[in-house]
């Protein structure tokens, strides 16, 4: 099931590259569908302001939350954004950490590479890079270099979100933290209920939040703690379950 949910996900995010549509309905907050992905991204705590000092082809709305807005990054540190699409979350990062800085981007889709490296070089992100990898298995990356990792509405997009979560304890030095907004669920599909499709929109692999954390304390992590919590579609339950959107940090 793992490979046929992969092959899913690359199709799908590879149509959003091209296209421009997200295909998404409401995000958490009062979004609906007549909404811009421009004012989506807003309304799940992106700054307006920030929004406009970036190539606004990257702004693609496909998170579910705003990561960054609680990553604290600091000039001349090294970032890197998991599942970096088309790369917004990466050129707010390089706009944080300065040219003194780096920001390395990580996506599985050829297409949405393709989009964030045409984005870099229109926008003149010389401390920006993006690279194609596989989070669950090998992110290419060295042990111990990166200070950040944030990531928006992609961990659970994975099979196995503890192995994803130890290839991001890997990379980060000590001390170093990571920043994430994802969906979790009051009730957890069993195997033969799983919708690929659903997956692809991060509802049919989500995990109940006592398990997403579990699994990041299994990679290594403390200091884990929620700071941002905001009901999917408004409190209305998705195929029978309530959703939530969560940015959790925590700390290797």
């Amino acid at each position: 099931m793992s490979d046929t949910i992969k092959n899913k996900v690359k199709e799908r995010y590879g149509k959003i590259a091209l296209t421009g549509n997200s295909d998404c309905c409401c995000m958490p907050g009062e979004c609906s569908t007549n909404d811009s992905v421009i004012d989506a991204t807003k309304i799940i705590g992106y700054d307006p302001k920030e929004l406009e000092s970036i190539p606004q082809e990257s702004i693609l709305g496909v998170g579910c939350g705003a990561p960054i807005k609680f990553a604290d990054l600091k000039e001349g540190e090294t970032v890197l954004d998991l599942g970096s699409g088309a790369g917004i979350d990466a050129f707010l990062s390089a706009n944080k950490v300065s040219k003194s800085g780096k920001v390395i981007g990580i996506d599985i889709t050829n297409e949405m590479l393709e989009k964030a490296r045409t984005n870099a070089r229109n926008g003149n992100y010389t401390n920006v890079e993006f690279r194609k990898g596989d989070i669950e298995k090998n992110i290419p990356v060295n042990d111990d270099i990166i200070d950040a990792v944030i990531s928006n509405c992609v961990i659970n997009l994975t099979s196995d979100k503890t192995s994803a979560f130890k290839e991001v304890y890997r990379i980060l030095r000590k001390g170093g933290r990571m920043v994430i907004s994802d969906l979790v669920t009051d009730k957890e599909l069993e195997q033969d209920q799983i919708n690929a499709e659903q997956w692809c929109s991060c509802i049919d692999g989500a995990l109940t939040q006592e398990h997403y954390i579990e699994s990041i304390k299994k990679a290594g992590f403390h200091d884990i703690s929620v700071l941002d919590k905001r009901m999917y579609m408004e409190g209305e339950k998705v195929n029978g379950r309530k959703i939530t959107s969560l940015v959790i940090k925590a700390t290797k």
